[in-house]
């Protein structure tokens, strides 16, 4: 947890002051830099930048799958990555462009529909939660992080990170770095979940992301549209499912 915290010194305020050493989360500039073509940066946490950048490529389909990634180069704040495709000039202009043009409206005419037929129980929605929260050590410690999970057989990855987004991206890279077959997956974090969340889930071909927290009405729009089955609100023993509910075994 080192690269992931720090030590600083604040004051705490009650009845008196106290001087004390408080922990705080770490958070950096990190800039991705693809086919030596396009460029991003990003404030994210400072660890997992390989998965983070596989996750990234596939989530924005710059990349079909890890295989067409053949260089993944992390050099402190900067990734150097390149890309094997002979349509990557094509797969450029349309994810830079819908970024100004149409937004995601655009994007999510993009996306196959997620035609999965996975399912899982309510169980495992809530223990996945249990070991979510288990997992959180940095969160635990600091308040200052969102916490991702990705779920395959008997498989559990879960990563940290100040974007909740970057945390999806992480364990989506991670999960392709192990070969899991993401149509059989699925994801808990802990965040909200709006158009872009949802686009990048069906991207990669994930049926169904369960979160703690709520859906946004463009989220549950590209839901709806993708096939992507949307549970908000997973607390406890309960949970609400918005889209595509016949993957959840009740």
């Amino acid at each position: 947890m080192d690269e992931m915290t720090r030590e600083v010194e604040a004051l705490r305020v009650q009845e008196d002051i106290t001087p004390q050493e408080e922990i705080i989360v770490c958070d950096e500039e990190i800039e991705l830099f693809i086919n030596e073509q396009v460029s991003r940066r990003f404030s994210i946490s400072p660890s997992h930048l390989k998965e983070f950048a596989v996750g990234y490529l596939l989530g924005e389909g710059l990349a079909g799958s890890v295989d067409d990634i053949t260089q993944v180069d992390v050099q402190e704040n900067r990734i150097n990555v390149e890309i094997d495709l002979d349509d990557f000039d094509i797969r450029k202009e349309l994810v830079v462009g819908s970024d100004c043009f149409g937004g995601w409206r655009r994007k999510i005419e993009m996306v196959d529909h997620v035609e999965s037929d996975f399912q899982i129980s309510k169980e495992d929605i809530i223990n996945s939660f249990v070991k979510l929260k288990d997992s959180a050590k940095v969160w635990k410690a600091t308040g200052g992080t969102h916490i991702a999970g990705i779920v395959y057989k008997d498989n559990f990855i879960s990563i940290e990170d100040v974007s909740r987004h970057v945390a999806v991206d992480k364990v989506i890279g991670a999960a392709a770095l192990e070969r899991f077959d993401l149509s059989r997956s699925f994801i808990v974090y802990s965040g909200r979940m709006p158009a872009d969340m949802m686009i990048k889930i069906a991207r990669v071909g994930i049926p169904i992301i369960a979160s703690n927290a709520a859906p946004t009405s463009s989220g549950y729009s590209v839901a709806q549209e993708s096939g992507v089955t949307m549970i908000g609100f997973a607390r406890g023993d309960r949970f609400n499912v918005y889209s595509s509910p016949q993957r959840v075994l009740i």
